[in-house]
């Protein structure tokens, strides 16, 4: 077994003595655990998680759809970039939410806007569903649709090769179609990524860096 166990674990004791788990010598992704958790990945507003080492491929078409629950305004949802201008990014930025994507051509951007500025970060589950079809993009939030228009149409192909990062990057990481820094904070869960019929979901545990990312636990819904 190379991972570690997702649950909690407490009263503890070896040789009869209780091991005291509030002063470790050394602790490493341990979080707290919580009276009421829900299935999900939490972010702690710090870090982010990586996936696909090799690079993910955006190319001309990709549906992404997560859940996220969060209290916070801005927060930096996913970002595949390439080492030139190509790349997709999802952002909540003043509690709207923002899809971005550049083909080479130029970045162009679907908003959705809730009616209320705290409407999306109001600590519910919110479903949400971006799709790049070459030069068409769209982004439906809960079921609400936005298109928006593309001057670009002569270029359809987003010729991505980093990684997939969820919930923020590393500083020195460059993300074409992202403008916010801001690590997300928070929880998501039922990320896929799907090109195709081919849908792929994506488990934070086998992330290949992972900071400030806890992994299969959710605290319960904030009050």
């Amino acid at each position: 077994v190379t991972h570690s166990i997702a649950a909690c674990i407490g009263s503890m004791t070896i040789n009869s003595k209780q091991l005291d788990n509030e002063s470790p010598v050394s602790i490493f992704a341990v979080n707290k655990c919580y009276e009421t958790v829900q299935d999900g990945t939490f972010f702690d507003g710090s870090g982010f998680a990586a996936l696909v080492r090799e690079g993910y491929k955006v190319r001309s078409d990709v549906n992404i759809t997560l859940e996220f629950r969060t209290t916070a305004v801005h927060g930096v949802l996913l970002g595949v970039s390439s080492a030139k201008v190509d790349a997709i990014g999802l952002e909540i930025v003043h509690g709207k939410v923002l899809f971005h994507v550049n083909n080479g051509a130029g970045r162009i951007t679907a908003t959705y806007e809730p009616r209320g500025t705290n409407s999306l970060c109001d600590g519910k589950w919110h479903k949400l569903q971006a799709n790049k079809s070459k030069h068409h993009i769209s982004l439906i939030i809960d079921g609400n649709l936005v298109h928006t228009d593309n001057p670009y149409i002569q270029s359809t192909s987003a010729d991505t090769n980093n990684p997939i990062y969820v919930g923020g990057y590393p500083a020195d990481v460059k993300q074409n179609c992202l403008t916010s820094k801001s690590s997300f904070r928070g929880c998501l869960r039922n990320l896929f990524l799907t090109k195709g019929q081919h849908a792929e979901l994506f488990d934070f545990s086998r992330a290949f860096d992972l900071r400030g990312v806890f992994p299969h636990s959710c605290p319960g819904a904030e009050h």
